[in-house]
């Protein structure tokens, strides 16, 4: 399961928290923006980083976890996982996945890969899915400040399939093939 931009929001970690628990996936793969709404930003319903914190920190042995462009290396003190890589790969049922906020690396700044990779960023707080050249790229939107509709989400993958859902029940909204 991936979550993306909680932007310090209590409200929305404890519902991505429910979701994971409901989905029983294996990974909680977070896409940075953990703590702070950033100075663009108004803060999120229930803004609350220091409630954010003992939510995530309960899933830490399941959480793999990027840096955001909000996230700082104070936040590692009251995180109990590592969130100051800029990206993480992974190898997955033949694609190589390239894990990233996306304010470095994104759909117009790939970095060198090979055909059939997988880009997953957030930043945008913006729901995607497609392929863009001899790449896919996949962004779950934001689960606590979504800017392309109300709807805040989060994405599985199963069995070649990445699926875009809605936060509060879990329903499908976008899904893309490999």
């Amino acid at each position: 399961m991936f979550a993306s931009d909680l932007h310090g929001s209590a409200y929305y970690t404890k519902k991505v928290a429910e979701r994971f628990l409901k989905e029983q996936a294996e990974k909680l793969i977070l896409l940075g923006d953990f703590l702070y709404h950033g100075a663009r930003n108004d803060p999120p319903e229930e803004y609350g980083p220091k409630a954010v914190a003992p939510v995530l920190n309960a899933l830490k042995d399941k959480i793999l976890a990027v840096r955001g462009n909000c996230d700082s290396e104070i936040d590692q003190v009251v995180l109990e996982f590592p969130m100051l890589a800029p990206y993480a790969m992974m190898y997955v049922d033949g694609h190589d996945w390239f894990i990233t906020h996306g304010d470095h690396y994104n759909e117009t700044d790939m970095p060198a890969h090979t055909p059939g990779t997988v880009l997953i960023h957030g930043h945008t707080h913006v729901k995607a899915m497609e392929r863009i050249d001899d790449f896919y790229y996949v962004n779950p939107g934001s689960a606590a400040m979504p800017k392309d509709d109300a709807l805040h989400t989060y994405m599985t993958y199963e069995d070649g399939v990445f699926t875009i859902r809605d936060l509060e029940d879990g329903s499908p909204l976008r899904e893309l093939v490999l």
